[in-house]
């Protein structure tokens, strides 16, 4: 009976440190739907001043590069001037760029999320007039469709369906 119960702990260890070597335990990475920010050095700096306009974008949703660009923008961020202090802007610039997802999976040329090759994919089922909708807006309000998207949960159970219907 003991030798039963030393047998399946260590199993039961083995595979855990096999998904903790595969990377299948702790953070997510975009492609898995529940991503939510990384509890890290500028995370809360990172929400305060980014959130503070819009959803804090998990930063596995956009390259390394692609937030670079981002955080040298934010005088003219999307039309809108979000300049910060020097210091704040390299705390969260490199918060982002820690988390960033992978230049394979999102390039190294978007700017926004909704232009990266891992977001099209994932949204192609999503029809044009969806995002011009008066719900949605445009596809930067993941809110519209995904509502756990502020706690970073963009999995289909959580989907709005209403907002994806034609009109």
């Amino acid at each position: 009976m003991h030798d039963e119960i030393l047998v399946r702990r260590a199993g039961w260890l083995v595979a855990k440190l096999l998904f903790l070597s595969l990377g299948l335990v702790g953070t997510a990475r975009a492609g898995e739907h529940n991503l939510g920010l990384p509890e890290a050095a500028g995370k809360a700096v990172y929400t305060a001043e980014c959130g503070s306009c819009h959803i804090a974008y998990p930063p596995q949703l956009l390259s390394a590069s692609g937030w670079a660009r981002v955080i040298a923008g934010l005088d003219k961020h999307f039309d809108v001037d979000a300049g910060i202090d020097p210091s704040t802007a390299q705390t969260i610039g490199g918060y982002l760029r820690t988390h960033a997802g992978a230049e394979r999976r999102f390039g190294t040329s978007a700017l926004r999320i909704s232009e990266t090759p891992w977001f099209r994919k994932e949204h192609d089922e999503v029809p044009v007039s969806a995002w011009k909708s008066p719900q949605t807006k445009s596809a930067a309000n993941c809110s519209a469709c995904h509502t756990q998207a502020e706690r970073g949960d963009f999995s289909e159970r959580g989907l709005r369906r209403s907002a994806l219907v034609r009109p």
